[in-house]
């Protein structure tokens, strides 16, 4: 069975933002594409590409440490509920 998908990145914002189609830069990266290849293929700079990898990668960041943040709200919820329940024990 397939798992369900963590919310992505906007990459249409990233599109507009860069005015070129991010989607399409992380397809050739997932197909094993280097940095200057994608440049010469899709006509973006390379340093401009950088910088895409590289806001991708801290959306990416930021979507584990909210993930990390909610898991360790709820164990702590969880534990504070148990002492709550069994005081004595």
């Amino acid at each position: 069975m397939r798992q369900a998908k963590s919310p992505q990145i906007d990459e249409k914002a990233l599109s507009k933002k860069y005015r070129t189609s991010v989607s399409r830069l992380i397809k050739l990266w997932k197909e094993g594409r280097s940095d200057v290849e994608v440049a010469t293929q899709t006509g973006v700079d390379l340093m401009t590409l950088r910088q895409i990898k590289s806001d991708i990668e801290l959306a990416h960041r930021r979507l584990r440490l909210e993930k990390k943040k909610e898991a360790l709200a709820k164990t702590q919820a969880s534990l504070q509920r148990q002492i709550f329940l069994r005081p004595l024990i």
